[in-house]
């Protein structure tokens, strides 16, 4: 008993050191948390700085804050700053093999928000994958689908990647082709579409609505019809012409072809 009370009282500084690291680790965690969402949320009340600005300054702040709440740690067991400083030296080649590509995203990471090719918020296509930016932080860009599902893209790879940015420009292009039938008048038909797209308040008169004969296909005349809109009406615009002219076509008898099959019997 005398052996266990004597070991328990050598081990006790150990576990006393052990308990105050983890609830230093804890609170310290909670703490660089708090301060980055509320640097976060203070940044992105200002209208004059960008969120995108705001989130990525802010978690630069909470993994700083961490690094110190780590040296904090260490120096309970005895690790002294510049000792752990000196090991962090020695450790650098073999902890930048080892987290290269880690460095390469977050250097990226940094000419993402220098450069800003895209903004929280925007609806961008990065390498084929694309959504809603969601998040832009350190090391990872965070993209949302139209259909809610969370795609995540190191930024290295984001970067290196060819980004098509749908929200950039105020204003875009709706391009539609419709096809008529040969025996139907073009003049007609250009003049019911134009009449649609000024009917419609979303689409905007400077670029004037466009509607020209591009194409003769096999069995229909292609009318393409180019109008332009805030890019936020792009969709619902879009898809309501389609159905206008659609409508209006049908009320003045002008015909969209359709395949047909043609059944040929052999005889005996």
């Amino acid at each position: 008993m005398e052996q266990i009370v004597e070991q328990g009282f050598a081990y006790w500084p150990v576990v006393l050191n052990g308990v105050k690291a983890l609830t230093v680790l804890i609170i310290g965690w909670m703490t660089a948390g708090m301060i980055s969402r509320a640097i976060r949320k203070r940044i992105n009340a200002t209208p004059e700085i960008d969120p995108t600005l705001g989130n990525f300054v802010a978690s630069i702040i909470r993994w700083a804050l961490i690094a110190v709440v780590l040296i904090a740690v260490l120096g309970l067991f005895g690790i002294e700053a510049t000792s752990l400083v000196a090991m962090m030296g020695a450790a650098t080649l073999a902890i930048g093999l080892a987290l290269q590509g880690t460095l390469s995203d977050l250097a990226a990471g940094f000419m993402l928000v220098l450069f800003r090719p895209y903004k929280l918020g925007q609806y961008v296509d990065i390498g084929g994958t694309a959504g809603t930016v969601k998040d832009l932080n350190l090391f990872i860009t965070e993209l949302t689908t139209p259909d809610n599902v969370q795609i995540i893209i190191p930024n290295g790879q984001a970067w290196g990647a060819v980004i098509t940015n749908y929200s950039h420009h105020e204003t875009r292009r709706v391009d539609l082709v419709f096809g008529i039938d040969y025996g139907d008048n073009a003049d007609t038909a250009k003049e019911i579409i134009l009449a649609r797209a000024n009917a419609d308040t979303r689409v905007l008169q400077n670029p004037e609505p466009w509607v020209r004969v591009t194409n003769l296909g096999d069995s229909s005349v292609d009318l393409t019809t180019r109008i332009w809109c805030k890019a936020e009406d792009y969709w619902e615009l879009k898809f309501a012409m389609t159905q206008a002219v659609k409508e209006a076509f049908d009320a003045k008898g002008i015909s969209i072809p359709y395949p047909h099959q043609v059944e040929i019997k052999r005889e005996a």
